[in-house]
């Protein structure tokens, strides 16, 4: 065992080898990483563990990991195990597979920015996962928030947000349910001209710089108690989908729109969180059904141009919940 015995102690270790060019909060890609603690590393031979406490740190390729804590777990690279020799380091010969971050952990790209209490990133399945109190991930143009877990996928583009999940747009549109899945747009390929925006560029988010395509959502698919709020109505859902470069959503199963004591019930609604104006669809064979109250305001009726309504799918079911994390 080896213990660091300096104020802040600094160590470089490789990583599994890349497979496609960094991006966002993506800890897969890139050279080595670089751990950093105030109070000190400590090497654990035996058990192929590193510790870093004290405001530790891990950095690579633009991507940081802050915490109270972070256990870097490794392994021989290409699974051939060797002895270490005296006067080793772990970046002889290893590889790290699993790094772990435990208390106010925060993970930080130049466009991305996650938060939780304790993190797991699985570089074999690169995925990492936020638990604990607090859980966020934000975006220049949106923010997700959960209670139970928040999954981030970088390779597959892919975030999932499990138990009370909201998704919230830098306009102030807002989204929630039992289960969110966010998919990103692809960055474009290296050297390739940038497609033009579909929408304004949204007002940057303080502390992360404006919006490459990399990091803007593409759509939002919805799972269990879906609700959409205005200030004008709250429509509600079984399952739901969101595109923010259109500001329309699709809501579909036991679909309730309330304005005031105003209700319409339905099977799908689309609703366009840019003009508030929301509207029922018949399925064949059911009909709309509505209470109205003299006096009060009526939800919109407004048609909504086939165009740009989303695409006619219904969301699939959300992905399996991860297994535990535990070691």
């Amino acid at each position: 065992m080896m213990r660091a015995g300096v104020a802040l102690a600094a160590l470089l270790l490789a990583l599994p080898a890349p497979m496609v060019q960094a991006q966002n909060l993506d800890l897969n890609q890139g050279g080595p990483v670089e751990i950093t603690a105030n109070d000190g590393i400590e090497w654990r031979q035996q058990e192929q563990v590193v510790i870093a406490r004290g405001q530790a740190r891990a950095v690579r390729d633009g991507v940081t990991v802050d915490a109270d804590r972070l256990i870097a777990r490794y392994r021989p690279r290409g699974g051939a195990a060797a002895a270490p020799e005296p006067g080793d380091s772990p970046l002889s010969g290893g590889e790290i597979w699993r790094l772990e971050a435990e208390g106010r952990v925060r993970v930080t790209s130049t466009t991305e920015r996650a938060e939780g209490e304790r993190a797991v990133y699985d570089m074999d399945q690169a995925v990492m996962v936020l638990s604990g109190r607090g859980l966020s991930l934000t975006t220049p143009d949106q923010t997700i928030t959960a209670r139970d877990s928040l999954e981030y996928w970088p390779q597959r583009r892919m975030a999932v947000a499990r138990g009370g999940a909201v998704v919230v747009s830098s306009e102030g549109r807002r989204i929630a349910a039992d289960t969110l899945v966010a998919y990103f747009l692809d960055a474009p390929a290296e050297g390739a001209p940038a497609p033009a925006p579909a929408r304004p560029a949204a007002p940057p988010v303080a502390g992360l710089p404006a919006a490459g395509e990399g990091s803007r959502i593409e759509r939002v698919e919805a799972y269990g108690s879906v609700e959409i709020r205005s200030p004008e109505e709250v429509v509600r859902g079984e399952r739901g989908m969101y595109s923010p470069q259109t500001g329309l959503a699709r809501l579909v199963g036991g679909v309730r729109i309330t304005r005031g004591e105003n209700q319409l019930n339905g099977q799908e609604a689309i609703v366009n969180l840019r003009t508030g104006v929301s509207r029922l669809i018949s399925a064949p064979g059911t009909r709309v059904q509505g209470l109205v109250v003299p006096g009060q305001q009526q939800p919109g009726q407004a048609t909504v141009p086939p165009a740009q309504r989303p695409a006619p799918r219904t969301p699939a079911p959300p992905p399996p919940r991860r297994p535990s994390q535990a070691p």
